[in-house]
């Protein structure tokens, strides 16, 4: 008997580190973007070599517990019941396919605040991305929120929060910001740089240096700090004196690429300045919280992401090289290949096209590939 498995509980065991799956999307697409994670295996047969029978790949998996997966959930049912035919025990389909699981947001608390009120990170570990909920007596602030709402929307309403702020540190170019219409049906106040806001089509307030947010009545600030770079309007935030919302300026294991809006030699010299002076004259002891990671081995045992800035600095290779034109090399030459549909998403991101739902998840699939390195 073959059972589905969510999105959910494969984040779960991706945590845990324990799964086996057998991938039946095409080879392309496997290479390109799969279920990954410390202790699981996977291998691909797509799904058409299966149709006469498999027999061939079962001396290759184990004799129980199997997750298939293909893109939308069919494929992967059709092949889980010819294995379970075949006797093998436990064999589960995804449900909703790869789809799913590209769009599924783990909460995971990163920490307490000094005077109240604690601080979120919603991991969507399918496709690298994280967004972040600051709460505090009460209210709440969204930063660089997923197109899917609903599940800051179903936290909020748990924990009794009111969502007073939608906050996007640069315009996207991997995935559709979910905050501008969060805003609208949650009467929050949106905030964007306005250098990267030049062209967008609504109004936004500008998140801009100077302009404290503050989130419940502790007087939480949320201070944004102009650091360009990835963007024109790139811009950080730290959090209570305890966190750097780093964008997609620094990651964990990388640093940010200049060339998603074709400007990668004109930005070179201000993503250094942000990383090399800015960054560098900030406290050590805050903890880097980014918009993404490019490889599962960054998440900690609960599935977050993070790491204190001295951390990075003495680890992290984007923020130790020290020849300036070997730095300008690194950021603008043997790039990983962009974001999928990246240009749709930007115009998506600005309000200058309106694609459908079903077009939105179409142009989001597959990995963010935000950092110089994947």
């Amino acid at each position: 008997m073959i059972k589905p498995i969510s999105a959910k509980e494969i984040a779960e065991r991706v945590v845990e580190g324990k799964m086996f799956v057998l991938d039946v999307r095409n080879e392309s697409d496997f290479n390109d973007w799969k279920i990954e994670g410390k202790g699981i295996e996977s291998i691909n047969r797509p799904y058409f070599d299966l149709l006469d029978g498999v027999e061939e790949v079962l001396e290759h998996l184990p004799k129980e517990e199997v997750v298939v997966v293909c893109a939308k959930e069919g494929s992967s049912k059709m092949v889980a019941e010819m294995l379970a035919e075949e006797g093998i025990q436990d064999v589960y389909y995804l449900e909703g396919g790869m789809k799913a699981w590209s769009e599924y947001l783990l909460p995971v608390k990163i920490g307490d605040l000094k005077d109240g009120g604690s601080l979120y990170q919603f991991n969507r570990i399918g496709k690298g991305c994280l967004s972040y909920l600051v709460e505090s007596n009460g209210e709440a602030a969204i930063i660089d929120s997923a197109r899917m709402t609903e599940a800051y929307e179903d936290f909020a309403k748990e924990n009794n929060l009111e969502i007073k702020h939608m906050i996007d540190t640069h315009l996207h170019a991997d995935h559709i910001s979910g905050g501008r219409s969060l805003a609208e049906k949650t009467n929050a106040t949106y905030w964007l740089p306005p250098k990267d806001a030049e062209e967008v089509t609504f109004s936004y307030e500008a998140l801009e240096e100077g302009k404290d947010i503050t989130i419940g009545h502790t007087k939480i600030e949320i201070q944004p700090l102009y650091t360009p770079g990835h963007t024109i309007g790139s811009t950080s935030m730290i959090v209570d004196g305890q966190y750097l919302l780093s964008g997609d300026i620094l990651f964990v294991d990388s640093i940010g690429r200049p060339d998603l809006a074709g400007k990668a030699e004109d930005w070179v010299s201000d993503l250094r300045d942000s990383l090399y002076n800015k960054y560098n004259n900030l406290s050590k002891d805050l903890v880097v919280l980014p918009a993404h990671f490019g490889k599962i081995s960054e998440l900690d045992e609960k599935g977050g992401v993070s790491a204190k800035l001295g951390d990075l600095f003495e680890k992290n290779s984007g923020l130790n090289i020290e020849n300036e034109a070997e730095f300008r090399k690194a950021v603008t030459e043997n790039l990983p290949p962009q974001p999928n549909a990246y240009q749709e998403i930007r115009e998506t991101n600005m309000g200058k096209i309106n694609p459908s739902n079903d077009e939105q998840r179409e142009m989001e699939i597959g990995p963010n590939r935000c950092a110089i390195s994947e």
